[in-house]
């Protein structure tokens, strides 16, 4: 027996990896975050699986479905939003599991910030302009944040910021930001990416409190970054026809000449 935690992707149910789509077919007992995760990705499990919705239920009530799972020899698909590694309660779970003997896995999925920066046609780490991609958020009623752990601390790298579980605190994070990036600093806001009905703001650090027009919701990433939409910027050298690498020697004496490892 083993529990699967399996990222189930931002919200298309198309989004999720081989891996994590053959894991919910095979396993006889899932559990799914229902307040996140398309309902659509049930479709995969055995038609006599059972199902149970967990945002109702208590990390004791998880762990007790889990519990009766692992005494019956069943293995367990659990299902959460996006990808396992940030904001998903995986850390306690697996915890338990330790302490209870239990086996479990992980299978990553297609987090929040891959499927907005899809969604806005854009590569977040441009050369020359920003080569990092911090991912954050503002403290809130669940998790507090680090003393360190400031929006002004990861601003002064001058990185690309995606600031998650934030946007119901969009002017505090405006307010923080703009001296460091500037009121022309791109932004985007991104509301349930991937979703149908997925809505995108591109707007300023100076604007996007007016072009929210006010909308907040919850399901939605904060994207700060002079690479938004930049068009001024170095291009990689990985390309560039005169760049000696070990797949396209170049030269009259390459650094990986032709037939070596």
């Amino acid at each position: 027996m083993t529990v699967h935690f399996i990222g189930a992707g931002p919200g298309a149910a198309d989004l999720i990896t081989l891996r994590g789509r053959d894991l919910i077919a095979a396993c006889p007992v899932c559990l799914y975050a229902g307040s996140l995760v398309p309902e659509a990705l049930l479709a995969h499990c055995p038609p006599d699986a059972r199902i149970v919705n967990t945002a109702p239920l208590s990390l004791d009530e998880i762990m007790a479905e889990i519990s009766a799972a692992h005494r019956a020899g069943h293995d367990v698909a659990r299902l959460h939003s996006g990808d396992l590694s940030v904001w998903s309660a995986m850390g306690e779970q697996l915890r338990r599991l330790r302490a209870a003997d239990i086996p479990y896995d992980v299978t990553p999925g297609v987090p929040a910030f891959a499927a907005s920066a899809a969604a806005l046609g854009t590569e977040l780490t441009l050369p020359g302009v920003a080569q990092s991609l911090v991912l954050t958020r503002t403290s809130g009623r669940a998790s507090t944040m680090p003393d360190d752990e400031t929006l002004e601390n990861f601003a002064a790298t001058g990185a690309t910021l995606a600031i998650h579980l934030s946007v119901h605190v969009l002017d505090d994070v405006v307010a923080r930001l703009t001296p460091r990036y500037g009121a022309e600093c791109p932004v985007a806001v991104v509301w349930r990416a991937s979703w149908p009905d997925q809505r995108i703001v591109r707007a300023t650090l100076g604007s996007v409190i007016d072009a929210t027009g006010g909308e907040r919701g919850r399901t939605a990433l904060i994207l700060v970054g002079h690479a938004l939409g930049s068009k001024e910027f170095d291009e990689s050298c990985l390309y560039a026809g005169d760049y000696d690498r070990r797949f396209r020697p170049v030269g009259t004496e390459p650094r990986f000449p032709e037939g070596t490892e």
